[in-house]
């Protein structure tokens, strides 16, 4: 099961952030929905846990059919460009293909490559042109696109590719903006395939011998950071390993990289290692710069690599009797989110939303769930706009689970987990808008009541998922829990995230509203973290 909650205290725990699967809540706030743009939300979480989002890089490969002849001696001489369209409208080039000569049915060689983000609903636009004979011998690059026939245009959404078995879609071309004019203008072929150097990692053991000690008291506390060199000079974090208390001679845990993360196996890395303090002032015990590349021969060769430390000599390393050791270096091909997808797994959304009273009066402006006439979304609306409208993509039947608690329902009684939908039987609604109707038409119809209690709502999501892996049914199920306030079920939320923790399904918790979810954060991340410790040591 995944979660979200993290350490938020920055102890050694956060220190090997990369290491770690994030636990949390992630703020929103009121506005509209987010489309086409990065989810902000997302990217927010991981930049202020020293992490970046995950994605695959992706390669498209474009081919036509029965496109529109407009040149008179010959066939048309087709290009495709493709587009994102931003959060703005605008539409930003990703790439163009090659010029095909006296072709109607092109299949293009070159390959747009693009980066796919599962958090981001990602907007594609396709234009072909007839590039005109003048231009045969002009980079495509270079080309200026009001100077070529238009000859088509088509959209769609990156997931409605990656989510086919096999990866192609084929869609229809029509005028720009839709104008009325010839209607059969061709089709366009788009198949998506995932980059193999996406695929590669390295699964790392380091060791280090001799390191000086920085404590007075006792012995240093090392981790090791390691850092991509970039064009500019300059050096960008990748990873961390975890801290060893005590120890001038640690072996870390396994550390996996992704190629994503260290470029190619010749990009320089910088490798350093620190003395961990609680005040985040570490201090730097040494340094090294190796590539991927040389930290194999290492570990062929058995060999260890020297630290330096800037010394008082202007521009002079000084090298230090500590060194780094590669005690394991294996290169594996990852199996990526894309190709458990194009197997046949779908994702399943359900959301909880908080009716408990500090939500206040939903007729009140100063509601959180107070329904702008204006359509502006409210706080509980964006959330669900904005994890909805990327998980739907991958639910064939886009049939979602609406629940709400905390409030006094249809019947008169306080329920921590009835259906949003008012039904007693089905807790199932039509896609996200139908999500959106139902908890319209509970506002009108539930009153604001409380605690704040996810238990109940856990164990049911637990229990669906449950019967659906009992049957063998290739789902995997996320949870939307949508709150304004401080949880009163702290022990029976954990109890509940841990009978759930082998089941295929993840919890995500957004705070809404001013309220101080910290402590909420940290208590069940503590009493989760006793818990694991606990049976590790009885295991």
């Amino acid at each position: 099961m995944g979660c979200c909650f993290s350490d938020v205290r920055g102890g050694q725990e956060a220190v090997g952030g990369t290491q770690q699967r994030p636990i949390g809540g992630v703020g929103v706030g009121g506005g509209g929905g987010n489309n086409g743009g990065h989810n902000d939300a997302v990217d927010l979480f991981f930049r202020a846990r020293g992490q970046h989002a995950l994605f695959s890089q992706i390669e498209l490969s474009l081919s036509a059919s029965k496109l529109r002849d407009r040149d008179i001696m010959s066939k048309s001489d087709p290009m495709a460009v493709v587009y994102l369209r931003k959060g703005d409208g605008m539409l930003e080039e990703l790439g163009r293909t090659e010029v095909i000569l006296n072709s109607l049915d092109p299949a293009w060689i070159e390959k747009i490559s693009l980066a796919y983000h599962f958090e981001t609903v990602q907007h594609l636009v396709f234009h072909v042109y007839d590039v005109d004979t003048k231009y045969h011998k002009v980079p495509v690059k270079t080309l200026k696109l009001k100077d070529q026939e238009f000859l088509g245009e088509a959209s769609c959404v990156l997931s409605e590719i990656v989510t086919k078995q096999s990866r192609s879609l084929t869609l229809s071309l029509h005028n720009k903006n839709l104008q009325v004019g010839v209607r059969n203008l061709g089709t366009l072929t788009v198949r998506a395939e995932e980059s193999v150097a996406s695929r590669t990692a390295v699964e790392i053991i380091f060791r280090c011998s001799q390191l000086g000690n920085k404590d007075m008291f006792s012995k240093s506390d090392p981790f090791l950071r390691i850092s991509r060199v970039v064009e500019s000079g300059g050096s960008l974090p990748i990873c961390k390993t975890e801290v060893i208390n005590n120890n001038l001679n640690p072996s870390w845990r396994p550390l996996c990289l992704s190629m994503q993360q260290f470029g190619s196996k010749e990009n320089p890395l910088v490798i350093e290692c620190f003395d961990f303090d609680t005040s985040g002032n570490h201090a730097l015990i040494g340094k090294l710069q190796k590539s991927m590349a040389d930290l194999e021969k290492l570990h062929k060769g058995r060999n260890g690599a020297n630290f330096t430390l800037p010394s008082s000599h202007h521009g002079h390393e000084k090298v230090l009797k500590s060194q780094l050791f590669v005690d394991q270096f294996c290169e594996k091909q990852q199996h990526s989110f894309l190709d458990y997808i194009s197997s046949g797994f779908e994702l399943s959304f359900m959301v909880a939303v908080d009716f408990t009273a500090s939500n206040g009066n939903p007729r009140n402006p100063d509601s959180l769930h107070y329904i702008d006439p204006s359509g502006r979304y409210n706080s509980y609306q964006q959330a669900i706009m904005e994890v909805g409208e990327v998980i739907q993509f991958y639910d064939s039947d886009r049939r979602f689970t609406a629940w709400g608690f905390g409030g006094r329902t249809y019947d008169g009684t306080v329920s921590h987990c009835f259906n949003l939908n008012g039904s007693p039987d089905g807790y199932e609604v039509e896609g996200v808008e139908g999500i959106m109707a139902a908890y319209a038409g509970a506002l009108h119809n539930v009153s604001m009541a409380g605690p704040t209690l996810f238990g109940q709502v856990i164990n049911r999501a637990a229990q669906i998922a449950g019967k659906s892996l009992s049957y063998n049914h290739s789902k995997y199920y996320v949870l939307l829990i949508i709150t304004d306030g401080v949880l009163t079920d702290e022990q029976e939320t954990v109890d509940a995230l841990v009978r759930a923790s082998d089941l295929p399904l993840s919890i995500l918790i957004v705070g809404v509203g001013g309220a101080d979810f910290t402590q909420m954060e940290v208590g069940v991340y503590r009493r989760l973290k006793l818990f694991w410790r606990s049976f590790l040591d009885n295991s």
